[in-house]
């Protein structure tokens, strides 16, 4: 009689839905579910080959006839902030980090909310509820955490509607991260969109590489990049970079993709 594997996992494919990333193609996701009885090298190896997460599901794509997006990860030893990228450190230098548990508060869901009116109105996120905000910080099986961003206290400055902050400033970003054995997995990001001149996601990433490299962690992942999409352009910006293909994770050849 065979011993059935109880935690080893089971995958499912998703129905077609309409891309909505590429107009006129449709996708389908590939996913599992992931539980506290999964061995944590299983999940983490999950996530390190390709994998996403969303509360505790893992998802890769799995669309016919389609390979448009592509799992990359910023290669943080090699990194170096160029002309561009110090500017934006530079304009953000008023600003504070703290780590924090993924708890979901009112003021996270207020800008989270924010966000998505102004910048992916149509998107799949939508129509999130303040419950569905929670249930995406707090449900996780694996290190999570919430990096939050504000205005230092003892440097208090104007924001561009001109209003003083004051000894409570309010949070003006903030970043959903997974730290996996190798890196820190960057879930989800949202800003104030009031300060779009900031370049809050772009600041971000670079913080969080920042991160990586003071743990000693050699990679940042940044989820997947889609040829095509104007929308996930930006991520091959953090150069060095390596994209997951057939055979592992590779560097991309100059004016391969």
């Amino acid at each position: 009689m065979s011993e059935h594997k109880t935690d080893f996992p089971q995958f499912y494919i998703t129905t077609a839905q309409p891309c909505p990333y590429l107009p006129g193609r449709r996708e389908r996701k590939l996913f599992t579910h992931l539980s506290q009885g999964r061995p944590g090298a299983l999940i983490d190896n999950l996530l390190k080959g390709g994998f996403r997460r969303s509360q505790n599901i893992a998802y890769t794509p799995y669309c016919d006839g389609c390979t448009a997006c592509v799992p990359v990860r910023v290669i943080v030893d090699e990194f170096k902030a160029g002309r561009a990228f110090n500017r934006v450190m530079r304009a953000n230098k008023d600003l504070r980090t703290k780590r924090i548990s993924p708890v979901p508060t009112s003021e996270q869901y207020t800008l989270f909310r924010s966000y998505i009116d102004r910048r992916h109105g149509g998107g799949g996120m939508a129509d999130m509820s303040v419950l569905d905000y929670a249930v995406m910080i707090e449900d996780s099986v694996v290190n999570t955490f919430l990096s939050e961003y504000r205005m230092r206290e003892e440097c208090p400055e104007q924001d561009e509607k001109g209003s003083a902050y004051g000894e409570n400033p309010p949070l003006v970003a903030a970043s959903l991260c997974d730290r996996l054995s190798d890196g820190v997995s960057m879930v989800y990001s949202y800003y104030d969109p009031e300060m779009a001149r900031r370049s809050l996601g772009t600041y971000m990433i670079l913080e969080h590489v920042e991160l990586a490299r003071k743990l000693g962690l050699p990679y940042v992942y940044l989820g997947y990049w889609i040829k095509g999409s104007s929308k996930m352009a930006y991520k091959m910006r953090f150069q060095p970079i390596e994209v997951l293909t057939p055979k592992g994770w590779e560097r991309p050849e100059p004016g391969a993709i």
